[in-house]
């Protein structure tokens, strides 16, 4: 078994582990009514902007996300999000050492000793939720898990229909694709590119993610016989016909966007075993991008 396999398998546990302890973070966690930006980098920005979403749709206040990278100082927050899995990453440390003492921050971090565990104003421990695989799975669901509860939704449903979902066999037809495209609207969108992440870091698959209704806004083009298009959530908007017409395969059905993720990271690491790769340690990637110190001018 790779650690991949253990980490995708375990999730329903750590999302039950959190649905007990958010209640305790609920001072650490972003206050109705908070104008909060929440950030992280690769599949830790995802989950942000997925955060984001549910956040506002909830009515629990204006909610920007955005790769720590990309942050835009011009902006007012009240609250400062940031997720990450290591602690380590330098554009996240950038970033809370920019921000120092004029914004408070709340880290979710599975090394409660990290960088940026040290620098936060409030910090929330996830070490139950850490990773050995590089690719990572268990610690981003699980944030995004401790996010969710902490709006009021019921995670322990979320494990239990996930339970099901680990248990049953893949279609035959979806390792055996030449190509999949990934679609998500709201919430759905964020979790369509970790997806799509998912298969090209694990897998060195061709994936792509894009918001729902542009799909038909050019990427459809790619779309053929061999090809699968998978839509988190149901078809609202009537691309299974269009689909159908161009010879491709449609994936959709009624599961929680955050409970199917499960099923396209099993695929990824089945597409990994089948072409002889190591998920575990994909190329070129490592579990924490650490850059260079940047020039100082004298």
């Amino acid at each position: 078994m790779t650690f991949l396999q253990a980490e995708i398998a375990r999730q329903p546990a750590t999302w039950r582990r959190v649905a007990e302890i958010a209640l305790q973070h609920a001072t650490a966690l972003p206050a109705t009514g908070e104008r909060v930006l929440a950030v992280g980098c690769g599949t830790s920005a995802f989950m942000a902007d997925s955060y984001a979403r549910l956040r506002e749709a909830a009515g629990q206040g204006e909610t920007d996300s955005c790769p720590a990278s990309e942050f835009r100082p011009g902006r007012r927050y009240d609250r400062l999000l940031m997720i990450s899995r290591s602690g380590t990453t330098t554009e996240l440390i950038r970033l809370v050492d920019a921000v120092a003492g004029r914004l408070p921050v709340t880290a979710l971090t599975a090394v409660p000793d990290s960088p940026l565990a040290a620098r936060a104003s409030h910090l929330i421990g996830l070490p139950f939720a850490d990773e050995l695989s590089v690719v990572q799975t268990a610690f981003a669901t699980t944030a995004l898990a401790l996010l969710r509860a902490s709006l009021g939704e019921d995670v322990t449903a979320l494990a239990d229909a996930a339970e099901p979902v680990l248990a049953a066999e893949l279609p035959p037809a979806w390792p055996q694709a030449e190509q999949i495209t990934f679609l998500g609207s709201g919430f759905g969108y964020g979790i369509a590119c970790e997806a799509a992440l998912k298969l090209r870091e694990a897998a060195q698959f061709w994936a792509e993610s894009y918001p729902s209704m542009e799909y038909r806004h050019g990427p459809i083009s790619i779309a053929g016989p061999g090809r699968l298009v998978w839509q988190f959530g149901p078809d609202a908007g009537g691309l299974r016909a269009e689909v159908a017409a161009t010879g491709a395969g449609f994936v959709d059905d009624d599961l929680d966007p955050m409970v199917d993720l499960l099923r396209a990271q099993r695929l990824a690491l089945a597409i990994a075993l089948s072409r002889g790769l190591n998920p575990d340690r994909p190329r070129s990637l490592s579990r924490s991008v650490i850059l260079a110190a940047e020039p100082t001018s004298e």
